[in-house]
C-alpha cells in the first residue's frame, strides 16, 4: 500500500508547514536517527513509569487503607485500584487520537505530561481507597500520548527507519513498565526503609508512598518543559495529497462510499482508504495486540502479589525492595537486550515469528514460578531473577512487532485514529487485567488445599490459557498481513 510518509520532492513543500519543515529534514538525514528515536524514547518513558509503579508498593497501601478484612482480599482490593488507570485511557484514548490527527502530535504530548506531574503526585498522596481510584483514574484519562506516540515516531523518521523508530516506543515502553515498579520498590516507605533520612513523624512518613511518585513526576514535570521544543510532524496546509484533518466520523467510516483518487508523491494513484474498522490487517493485529496486553498487566500485579504474599499463602513473602531489585534487574537486562540483540533476532526470523516463539516459550516459563517459590536463599533469588528477566523479554518482543504490523496497516494521516483506536480496545483489555487478577488471586489463596491446581498454580494455569490463545491468533486466518 502506499505510504504518505514517503518524502516530498523539494518543490512540494509548502512554506510554514511544520509536516513540511519535518520531512525536508528527513530528505537530509544520514546514517541512524539517534536524536529523533532518544526524543520519543524520553517522551514515552515518562508516560510509562507511571503505568506500574504502583504495583510493588500497592499490596502494602491497600493493607494501610483498611479497607480489605482479611489478608486475602487486598488481591481483591488491589485489582481495582490498578485497573482505573486502563479504564480511564480506554474512555479517552480515540478522542486523543483524534486530536492529534486534527490539532497536532505535539499538543497531546506536552497537556498528557503535564497530566503526569499533576495526578501521579496526587495518587502518592492518597489517603484512602476512592482518593486512589479516582486520581489513577484522571491520569489515564487525561494521558493521551501512547497512541498518538506511534505515529509520530514513524513521522520523525525517514521509511527503513520506522522499525526502528516504533522500537524506541516499544522498548521505553517496555523499560517504563519495569523501572517504574523498580522505583516504587526502592523508594516506598521511606522511613522503613532509609530512618535516619526519614523520620516516622516526617511528612514522608506520613504519607509513605509518596516519594516514588515524586520522583516520577518531577521526570515528567521535566519532559513536560523540553516537549515545547518538540518539532511538529502533522503537516498543517490543506491539500489534495496530504489532507492532515481527520473526524471522529472517520473512526466508525473513513471515507465510506468514497472511490476517490489521491495523487501521492511519486504520481502513483493511491486507492481509496478503507474504514478504519474494515480495516482488518489493522483490526486483526489489534485485537492480538490486546489479548496479549490483557495477559501482561495481569501478570505484572499478580507478580508484585504473589512475590510479597507471606510464605504461607504460597508467596515469597518479599519486601517492596526486594521486588523492586528483581525488577530493576530484568530492566537492565531488557535494555540490553533491546539495543542489541532485537534487531539482530528480528533480521533472521521475521516479525511475525518473533511473538508466535516468545509466546510459546511464555507457557512453560510461567509454570515454573510456583517450583521456583519451593526454592529458598540465593537460588531462589537467582532463577527467580532469570525467569522475571526472560518474562519481560519475551512480552516487549511480542509489543514491538505488533506495533510495527499496526502502524504498516494504515496511512500517516490515520496514525493517530487508529493508534487511538488501538490504545481504546488495549486499555480495556489491560484494565481487566488487574481487576481480574487480584481477584483470581485473592481467590487462589483461599484454596491453597485444592485437589485440583491449588494456591498459585491456578493463577499460572489462567495466565497460561491467555497466552496460548494469543499465540493461536498469530496465525492465518485471524492475523492478516498487508
Amino acid at each position: 500500500m502506499a505510504d504518505q510518509t514517503l518524502l516530498l520532492p523539494k518543490d512540494d513543500y509548502v512554506e510554514g508547514c511544520p509536516g513540511c519543515e519535518v520531512d525536508r529534514r528527513k530528505q537530509k538525514q544520514s546514517g541512524l536517527p539517534v536524536k529523533q528515536v532518544l526524543t520519543v524514547w524520553i517522551v514515552v518513558l515518562s508516560t510509562a513509569l507511571t503505568i506500574s509503579s504502583l504495583f510493588p508498593f500497592l499490596y502494602f497501601m491497600v493493607r494501610d487503607f483498611h479497607i480489605a478484612k482479611t489478608e486475602e482480599d487486598i488481591g481483591f482490593y488491589a485489582g481495582f485500584i490498578g485497573c482505573s488507570f486502563m479504564l480511564g485511557r480506554a474512555l479517552t484514548s480515540v478522542f486523543w487520537g483524534a486530536i492529534a490527527d486534527k490539532y497536532g502530535r505535539k499538543p497531546v504530548i506536552i497537556i498528557s505530561s503535564a497530566m503526569v506531574v499533576v495526578f501521579n503526585t496526587l495518587f502518592g498522596l492518597s489517603v484512602n481507597f476512592w482518593m486512589a481510584i479516582i486520581t489513577r483514574f484522571l491520569l489515564g484519562s487525561l494521558n493521551g500520548v501512547l497512541g498518538p506516540i506511534k505515529a509520530y515516531a514513524c513521522e520523525m523518521v525517514r521509511e527503513e527507519h520506522q522499525s526502528l523508530g516504533l522500537s524506541a516506543v516499544s522498548t521505553s515502553w517496555g523499560i517504563g513498565l519495569i523501572i517504574g515498579p523498580a522505583l516504587g520498590g526502592f523508594f516506598a516507605q521511606p522511613a522503613d526503609k532509609f530512618p535516619g533520612i526519614f523520620a516516622k513523624d516526617s511528612f514522608f512518613g506520613r504519607f509513605p508512598y509518596f516519594l516514588p511518585c515524586l520522583i516520577i513526576s518531577v521526570f515528567a514535570f521535566f519532559v513536560t518543559i523540553g516537549s515545547f521544543w518538540l518539532p511538529e510532524t502533522l503537516h498543517s496546509h490543506k491539500s489534495e495529497q496530504l489532507s492532515s484533518q481527520i473526524s471522529f466520523d472517520s473512526l466508525e467510516c473513513a471515507y465510506k462510499g468514497s472511490h476517490e483518487k489521491l495523487d501521492v508523491p511519486d504520481g502513483r494513484a493511491m486507492a481509496s482508504r478503507k474504514s478504519l474498522i474494515k480495516n482488518w490487517p489493522l483490526m486483526s493485529s489489534i485485537i492480538v495486540y490486546c489479548v496479549f496486553s490483557l495477559h501482561d498487566m495481569a501478570y505484572t500485579e499478580i507478580f508484585s502479589l504473589w512475590a510479597e504474599s507471606p510464605r504461607r499463602l504460597g508467596g515469597l513473602g518479599y519486601s517492596t525492595q526486594d521486588v523492586g531489585t528483581v525488577l530493576a534487574i530484568s530492566g537492565f537486562g531488557l535494555l540490553v537486550f533491546q539495543t542489541s540483540l532485537y534487531p539482530i533476532v528480528e533480521k533472521f526470523i521475521g516479525t511475525i515469528m518473533i511473538f508466535r516463539v516468545a509466546g510459546v516459550i511464555t507457557i512453560p516459563l510461567l509454570t515454573s514460578y510456583h517450583y521456583i517459590a519451593m526454592l529458598s536463599g540465593i537460588t531462589l533469588s537467582i532463577l527467580l531473577n532469570c525467569a522475571s528477566l526472560l518474562k519481560n523479554v519475551l512480552s516487549i518482543s511480542i509489543v514491538t512487532g505488533l506495533f510495527v504490523l499496526q502502524n504498516r496497516a494504515v496511512d500517516q494521516d490515520q496514525r493517530g485514529a487508529a493508534n487511538g483506536i488501538a490504545m481504546t480496545l488495549m486499555s480495556l483489555f489491560k484494565a481487566m487485567g488487574p481487576a481480574g487478577g487480584g481477584t483470581i488471586f485473592s481467590w487462589a489463596q483461599k484454596r491453597l488445599h485444592a485437589d485440583f491446581l491449588p494456591g498459585d498454580l491456578m493463577v499460572f494455569f489462567i495466565l497460561n490459557i491467555i497466552e496460548a490463545i494469543g499465540v493461536l491468533m498469530t496465525f492465518k486466518p485471524f492475523l492478516a498481513v498487508e
